[in-house]
């Protein structure tokens, strides 16, 4: 099941945490998110799964700034979330995809007892000009079934900052 924006709005400050919360952000079945005013992009023309990859930070200036379409681009939400008794799910919005923006479509999933910021993975088609503080992506609340052990510690819990990918540390468990 998927929450209602009424229902997100009941359950704020209980189970779900916005920081911070604006009902004007609220959607029939969702909550749009912020894009913070910096990204990261990463150094290397070519990245290394093994590897800690250097990225260098940018401003996102208010006039906006071009995106190259041959380049990935981290991004943060604005707003803070803690999601406690649901899964969160994160999605570009529509009206940013039919721009050829991607953002966040492959780790939309969250885990329940997830608490920081979202790091948005963004790529875009063609060259596009963004701007700091677009409501650029929606989150959205599913119920879960069964007993579970919510996410307490992991590479991305309590977050600050965008973050770069952290897979390399898998390969240090072997």
């Amino acid at each position: 099941m998927i929450l209602s924006g009424k229902e997100i709005i009941a359950r704020k400050e209980k189970d779900i945490l916005i920081d911070p919360f604006n009902e004007n952000q609220v959607n029939p079945n969702s909550y749009n998110l912020r894009l913070h005013n910096e990204l990261l992009v990463y150094d290397n023309p070519v990245l290394d799964m093994k590897e800690d990859n250097p990225a260098t930070k940018i401003v996102i200036p208010e006039e906006g700034l071009l995106l190259d379409s041959r380049k990935l681009y981290l991004g943060r939400t604005m707003e803070y979330t803690e999601t406690h008794n649901l899964v969160p799910m994160l999605e570009g919005r529509s009206s940013v995809g039919r721009l050829g923006l991607f953002v966040h479509i492959t780790a939309g999933f969250g885990d329940v007892g997830f608490k920081g910021y979202w790091t948005l993975e963004i790529f875009c088609v063609q060259p596009i000009r963004i701007y700091p503080s677009i409501e650029i992506c929606q989150i959205f609340y599913h119920s879960i079934e069964g007993d579970y052990t919510p996410y307490k510690s992991g590479k991305y819990q309590g977050n600050k900052d965008i973050q770069t990918s952290m897979l390399y540390k898998d390969f240090e468990k072997k």
